[in-house]
């Protein structure tokens, strides 16, 4: 299945590894289709090379901590990733290897990971549907262009991919977040049944519900034959899980896509560009680097997905520039490099919860609660545009929270063995406005090991999102005082684009070709056979996480390019 070298003409050519690039392969070998999978990374088999897997920190060499020498200079961004450590830095890309540049005084965390699943193996698993509030918000308020398709378009994806992936959440009603197709949720604790009581009660246009995670509360028999298990509720997901029990590429879309004899994978492959026949406006091929030993190699196929991530896929298009593309392939538009976004979590609010001393909780739930976007309707008098959802759960202080007290003796080493308080937390996930001055584009000169051109991204939160965020923390004050906690306390983060790990634009869709690369089915406006199915795709970012409508709209853009090669009009 692994190969460097080959002279056969593909059918379709899947470039990129991750949740997108692994659904592209499953659904065309599924369909038929000779399909060459191009990960510019190593090789991750499944279970085989998990090997932080079931480490605690207690029998590594700093606790799971990371060694300054190796942050500095290997991990100076990728350490600010929540799941970063020492039993997980092996899935992270290497800053030193993978450099890039910031314009014009900005910042931007680029999280990485290169190599086969690609963040897949990293991911926090939400998923949510979009809804039409979503998919309206930038015709409404004139920010971003109009997306072209709407809920309607994605629902019958939704619950295919949904079925497949394993889904767990509860059934809500809910207008700005539609119901998906569930696996049991897992259990609220106690104070979090009492909290969601008061809350809704006394705001009752803001619901705490389950948060929708891809885990396998209770697998079905489809995710029994993909060789998957239940979820041990151990909430070390990024370890790597050899039970299958959260979605990934390994788990499950590469085993499938793999079952039909239809699939080859070329890994360790860097994508430099992308061949074009000007003759016939097509794609022809790819041009790679290989990674360990810079040789250059090319691939040939009659379509083309483009699954690298968002600024990856921007960066192989404004890399195959050439006669008839001079600012970028598929680049008519000028709008190639545009309109970057990233989620907002810079607001937060935290209390005491009073009582309950005689409850705990079993295991390591791996998921938290939400409290959905209740500003989905637009407002003249709100002071920003647009709105946020919000993170929540508990937990209980353990001795961690009593590291730093005084203390000696019997009696000190006793409480470190007790339970503390318990404690709620709210952390918002707000939307950001689709921005032409937020872009990236190729540094005129600096290249990395492979002689691509560096990114150069130059992208900022504006005063909308500042707005924003301040409303989040006094809502989360005023919500976490009103339903009578104790020891509230609400603020602000200063983190930059990229830390919420969710970049979206860049290679936007739209129904006109004058002011959007892509047009409703992912294909690109200037070349029939090549199409962009990661979130450079996407003309706004709404506020629930988007790697639900990623894997939705792959598999949508994959049904419609297949149609169109039996029709003879790719």
């Amino acid at each position: 299945m692994y190969i460097k070298e080959s002279k056969q003409k593909y059918d379709a050519i899947v470039i990129g590894s991750g949740i997108t690039g692994g659904w592209a392969a499953k659904e065309f070998c599924e369909k038929g289709f000779k399909t060459l999978l191009i990960e510019r990374g190593r090789i991750v088999e499944h279970r085989k090379d998990y090997i932080g897997e079931g480490k605690p920190p207690w029998v590594q060499p700093l606790r799971s901590k990371v060694s300054l020498s190796d942050v500095e200079q290997q991990y100076r961004i990728q350490k600010n990733c929540y799941a970063f450590n020492d039993s997980t830095k092996h899935f992270f890309g290497n800053d030193q290897d993978l450099p890039y540049v910031t314009a014009n005084d900005t910042d931007f965390w680029w999280i990485r990971a290169n190599q086969l699943g690609g963040k897949s193996l990293l991911w926090h698993r939400f998923c949510y549907r979009w809804s039409d509030f979503d998919f309206n918000a930038n015709r409404l308020d004139g920010f971003g262009n109009d997306w072209p398709i709407r809920y309607k378009d994605l629902q019958r994806w939704y619950q295919y991919v949904e079925r497949h992936v394993g889904i767990c959440g509860q059934k809500e009603g809910l207008v700005q977040l539609p119901d998906s197709e569930f696996l049991p949720p897992f259990d609220m604790t106690a104070p979090e049944l009492e909290i969601k009581k008061k809350l809704e009660k006394m705001f009752p246009d803001r619901k705490l519900i389950h948060g929708r995670q891809a885990h396998l509360t209770k697998p079905s028999a489809l995710h029994l034959k993909q060789g998957r298990g239940q979820c041990q509720a151990r909430n070390e997901c990024q370890k790597g899980c050899s039970f299958g029990a959260y979605f990934s590429t390994q788990s499950s879309t590469l085993p499938d896509a793999a079952k039909t004899g239809l699939l080859q994978i070329a890994p360790n492959s860097v994508v430099e560009s992308l061949i074009f026949d000007p003759a016939s406006n097509r794609v022809k091929g790819v041009r790679v680097i290989d990674n360990e030993d810079l040789s250059e190699r090319e691939y040939f196929a009659n379509v083309v997905f483009l699954c690298a991530s968002t600024l990856g896929s921007t960066q192989i298009l404004l890399n195959s520039k050439n006669k008839a593309f001079p600012n970028g392939l598929a680049n008519r538009s000028g709008v190639l490099g545009h309109y970057l976004m990233d989620h907002n979590y810079n607001a937060w609010a935290n209390a005491d919860i009073p009582g309950f001393e005689d409850a705990f909780y079993s295991g390591r739930r791996p998921g938290g609660l939400y409290i959905p976007n209740f500003y989905f309707k637009p407002d003249p008098k709100r002071p920003f545009l647009r709105g946020y959802g919000m993170s929540a759960g508990t937990y209980r202080e353990g001795w961690t929270s009593i590291q730093h007290q005084d203390g000696i003796g019997l009696a000190f080493k006793q409480r470190l063995q007790m339970p503390g308080k318990w404690r709620f937390w709210l952390g918002a996930q707000g939307e950001m406005l689709p921005r032409f001055e937020n872009c990236v584009q190729l540094h005129t000169s600096k290249k990395d090991k492979w002689g691509i051109p560096l990114l150069e991204i130059n992208c900022r939160f504006s005063d909308n999102e500042q707005r924003m965020m301040e409303d989040a923390a006094e809502q989360g004050y005023r919500m976490l005082e009103k339903i009578g906690l104790e020891n509230v306390k609400s603020g602000l983060h200063n983190k930059p684009p990229g830390s919420g790990i969710h970049e979206l634009g860049t290679a936007r869709m739209g129904r006109d070709p004058k002011e959007s690369v892509l047009n409703g089915y992912n294909q690109c406006h200037d070349i029939p056979n090549l199409f962009v199915t990661d979130g450079s795709s996407f003309c706004s970012s709404a506020v629930q996480n988007p790697s639900l409508t990623f894997m939705a709209m792959t598999v949508r853009a994959v049904n419609y390019a297949v149609k169109e090669v039996a029709a003879r009009r790719i």
